[in-house]
């Protein structure tokens, strides 16, 4: 969808079943500096800080969390990666520990510790629940050459196990307390490619049911180009009966992709609790479908949706910093036979220019369906 427009720099607050308000935006941004500069006293500190890890998630985001979003309980797992030192966890045992799925968590040490993937972590689509819970302590990176972890209920390499695979209940997939971070899906945009193929820098789930929560995704890639291809960190497709995405407490900077800089999907519902999604980009160019001698993309700078009868819902969150070099700096939403809507509530969307189209008057979001998005109580600036 590349409709006629031009993102215009202003403000604006609207209403819509309550007041947005545009307050407590920069004084968060002031105390944060004052903050930063009164803690780092000196060249080190500062070093440290600048290699500090980011929140997981919005920390003053407090909306509540449906029980399908929360973490599960990992207090005793079916397998454990490591023998309690950072040597002992490597990416054979991630992979493997992947393959027989269960509820799964690490010993690495005391200390954060980075994984550098070698391999794919692959779900087995006979696993009725895979739980990768990182502890607050681990993360898995994709060494900007790879996708960390795919699930995939149409793949026959990992097991078809019922005749409707674009709608099968298991696996359930969540993935908790960790760091995904440089991965990169380079698979290109095909016509023959389940719903085009491609995404997922990070995480690829065809399939199933998944939610991530107290995570963060940074720095992950997927390929630069195609029209409908996208989600450097994550790309959801053919979610069981289209039942949610569950997006809780988690935090997504840093990605590129031609759209979908932090997540993209096609027919699937999302519900984004207490989440921070900053600095990701939409490179591609020529929208979707793509325009004359270009190969499309570059729409949603932080979320790409497309499909029809399905739902986004943002809450507690902030999206910032976001951009797309076509439309929808934060948010892309199209809900082709106008059916699907979206609702943000209690969250802050800046900054988020949208460098040839949007839905006036909602800076950094294109919107198509019937209506309007529901805003309440939320900035959108």
């Amino acid at each position: 969808m590349r409709p006629m427009g031009r993102f215009g720099g202003f403000l604006i607050a609207v209403s819509a079943g309550a007041a947005l308000t545009v307050t407590g935006l920069a004084a968060a941004t002031a105390s944060a500096s004052s903050t930063a500069g009164s803690a780092v006293g000196t060249a080190g500190q500062a070093r440290a800080a600048a290699h500090r890890l980011p929140d997981f998630g919005n920390p003053d985001g407090h909306a509540s969390v449906a029980p399908a979003g929360a973490a599960v309980n990992t207090s005793h797992p079916n397998r454990v990666i490591g023998a309690g030192t950072p040597a002992s966890c490597t990416s054979a045992a991630v992979v493997k520990a992947v393959a027989r799925g269960g509820v799964i968590t690490f010993n690495c040490g005391p200390n954060p510790v980075t994984i550098t993937m070698t391999a794919t972590a692959k779900v087995v689509n006979t696993s009725h629940q895979v739980v990768l819970d990182g502890g607050g302590l681990v993360t898995l990176s994709g060494g900007g050459k790879r996708q960390i972890l795919y699930m995939n209920t149409c793949d026959k390499k990992q097991k078809w196990t019922t005749s409707d695979c674009y709608d099968q209940q298991w696996p359930q997939l969540t993935v908790q307390n960790i760091t995904l971070k440089n991965g990169n899906s380079q698979v290109r945009q095909t016509p023959s490619g389940q719903f085009g193929g491609g995404g997922g820098g990070a995480l690829f789930a065809l399939g199933g049911q998944l939610k991530v929560v107290n995570s963060r995704f940074l720095n992950n890639r997927c390929y630069k180009s195609g029209p409908d291809l996208g989600g450097a960190a994550i790309r959801a497709l053919a979610q069981y009966r289209n039942r949610p995405v569950y997006i809780t407490r988690d935090t997504f900077s840093g990605g590129r992709c031609s759209n979908g800089g932090a997540l993209s999907s096609i027919g699937v519902s999302w519900v984004v609790t207490n989440s921070v999604m900053t600095n990701n980009r939409a490179i591609g160019f020529g929208a979707n479908p793509a325009a004359s001698g270009t190969a499309g993309g570059g729409s949603g700078g932080a979320i790409y949706t497309d499909g029809d009868k399905y739902k986004l819902k943002v809450v507690g969150t902030v999206i910032r910093n976001n951009r797309a070099r076509e439309g929808g700096g934060a948010i892309f939403y199209v809900s082709n036979n106008n059916t699907g809507w979206v609702t943000i509530k209690n969250s802050t969307l800046h900054d988020n220019p949208s460098a040839v189209f949007w839905t006036r008057p909602y800076p950094g979001i294109y919107f198509h369906s019937a209506g309007h998005p529901r805003v309440v109580n939320s900035t959108i600036s």
